[in-house]
């Protein structure tokens, strides 16, 4: 893949060992697979979800303070992130949307700008800092921002099928579709919002299977086509 700036978007799942919301195994495997798929060009962000600490509004806690502790829950995960990335000889920031005084700086399109250009890896937090957002919108505006090539995104599946495969054994997968195909179909890799802000901006989205070892290194440094693209 010829991409230069990209926008990673990572499930807070992925940082899980099931038991334990944030597993140091876990996270190191993001951090192994990131290690051996840049390249001195490559100028990545990052954007991560909460599900492996947070699940979001119940009978008790109403929408906007759930989603606020979600967005809190992200930073917990942007720290875990960065700091085994920095572990592993990695540059790494943590950007947040809110201030979260005493722990990482506030986001800012210069900001950003300016830590890629000097090849940190960016990670962004908080949300958009506003309630009734996901994380998928999250990844599509910050990669609006940042003018980024490409969002990738990171699932358990490898790329968009017709149906659930894991569901429907005659599903079908989509090496190419369109954000309006997708938007039409009703498909749930991402939520509309997130399609239709890459689809104003033109960023295509990957979606591959993440947590198959080797796999970001075959999307970005071997070019091999093993998702779907959106475009």
């Amino acid at each position: 893949m010829k991409a230069k700036r990209i926008l990673l978007k990572l499930s807070g799942e992925t940082l899980s060992s099931g038991t334990t919301p944030v597993d140091c195994d876990g996270v190191a495997k993001i951090a192994t697979e990131i290690k051996s798929a840049i390249t001195s060009n490559t100028e990545l962000a990052i954007v991560v979800g909460a599900g492996n600490i947070w699940r979001g509004a119940n009978k008790n806690i109403d929408r906007v303070p759930a989603d606020k502790m979600g967005m809190l829950a992200t930073v917990i995960n942007a720290f875990a992130i960065s700091q085994t990335l920095n572990t592993y000889g990695l540059k790494s920031v943590v950007l947040s949307a809110s201030p979260v005084t005493g722990f990482c700086e506030v986001f800012s399109q210069e900001r950003a700008d300016y830590y890629l250009s000097k090849k940190y890896i960016v990670v962004f937090a908080g949300g958009t800092g506003n309630p009734f957002f996901t994380t998928d919108t999250t990844a599509a505006l910050r990669a609006a921002e940042i003018k980024a090539d490409i969002v990738l995104k990171a699932t358990q599946v490898d790329g968009i099928y017709t149906d659930d495969p894991k569901k429907n054994s005659s599903a079908k997968k989509y090496d190419k579709i369109s954000y309006v195909e997708a938007i039409d179909k009703k498909l749930k890799i991402m939520d509309i919002t997130a399609f239709q802000i890459c689809m104003e901006n033109k960023i295509p989205i990957y979606v591959f299977d993440f947590h198959k070892k080797g796999n970001l290194k075959k999307v970005l440094k071997d070019n091999k086509k093993i998702g779907t693209l959106v475009y």
